[in-house]
């Protein structure tokens, strides 16, 4: 006689070989630093040109959070004395609605943001002071957008292992990404946002305002290598061939380009996981071409989150699991 080989089980709408699932079974708890940003960076001619680089003086947050089922919660505070020392880099006043949301079969990244006050990295590079960061309050950028894509091997890769901690990569896997994304941008500035000392390198010299709007479909691809069933690194990367409108406008005059720019979208982790914990640090970053008419060199809008997260699985009890059992009811209708 024999016995009947293993089969992978399932568990719903995936293979629990590969991944395994707390969703509407535990509670993720989390306890996690992170790091927004919504940066502008100028196109340079040649290599011996220094790059511009705007940077937002955003804090470093300090937060909680919790996720079941479908739902997820976090409060995070910039407090005081993780960002001492930041003041020379002037201040940064911005509304951050930065979201990244990881279902089984699609993902979704969203943007509603409003940024005022930037400064030029490193120190010295368009200030009359080497000691000193040039800094440019009145620079404003503003981004509006959504980008959801599909998630083509849903039953054995889990974006929800590295990113939102309640699940359990336990096998390597990767899946091929189908998408798309649609913004619309503003960057506006009381005088040229090129420095004047500076002017005569670049080609985008006087432009103060640009306006900018981007549709199109992408592809890419995720995988998650892991590492004695509990170490796992994940890489993700999204390529999406957009038609870009771009408005230029300086004190005399104001144009209009249209063209095909390409976009990236990086997603990186990298922890141990297991049943109970699930400690990580990852990064998400998208990467915008904005090409104008003044130079082919055009500018890049970069955003992103930086994260460090230490995660923990509970078991709801049965007063918890009366408080949920409204988000259990949602969660059956989907």
């Amino acid at each position: 006689m024999h016995a009947p080989a293993q089969q992978p089980t399932a568990e719903a709408d995936h293979d629990t070989t590969y991944y395994e699932s707390f969703m509407g079974k535990k509670i993720t708890g989390r306890y996690y630093f992170s790091q927004k940003y919504t940066a502008l960076e100028i196109g340079r001619n040649n290599k011996t040109t220094p790059r511009l680089r705007y940077t937002p003086n955003t804090n470093l947050n300090m937060g909680i959070g919790a996720t079941y089922g479908f739902f997820t919660l976090n409060l995070a505070f910039g407090f005081g004395f993780l960002n001492r020392g930041e003041e020379q880099k002037g201040k940064t006043k911005y509304w951050e609605n930065q979201g990244h949301m990881y279902g089984r079969k699609w993902g979704y990244d969203f943007y509603a943001q409003f940024y005022k006050g930037y400064y030029l990295y490193p120190k010295g590079l368009g200030s009359p002071d080497p000691n000193l960061y040039y800094s440019r309050p009145d620079i404003k950028f503003n981004l509006f957008g959504i980008a959801p894509f599909r998630i083509l091997n849903d039953k054995k890769f889990s974006y929800r292992a590295a990113f939102v901690q309640n699940e359990w990569q336990k096998r390597s896997a990767g899946s091929f990404l189908l998408g798309a994304e649609i913004y619309y941008g503003i960057v506006n500035a009381d005088s040229a946002l090129v420095p004047e000392s500076m002017a005569v390198l670049y080609k985008q010299q006087g432009i103060h305002k640009i306006q900018f709007s981007e549709i199109g479909p992408g592809a890419g691809y995720a995988h998650t290598l892991v590492l004695g069933r509990h170490f796992f690194i994940t890489g993700s990367l999204q390529a999406n061939m957009n038609l870009g409108w771009v408005r230029e406008t300086s004190k005399s005059s104001s144009e209009d380009d249209f063209s095909f720019t390409p976009n990236f979208y990086y997603r990186t982790a990298a922890g141990y996981n297991s049943r109970s914990w699930n400690v990580n640090v990852s990064w998400v970053s998208n990467r915008m071409s904005i090409r104008g008419a003044s130079s082919a060199d055009g500018y890049i809008g970069r955003v992103g989150i930086v994260r460090a997260t230490l995660a923990r699985q509970f078991q709801a009890g049965p007063k918890a699991k009366k408080i949920l059992k409204p988000f259990d009811k949602m969660a059956a209708k989907k």
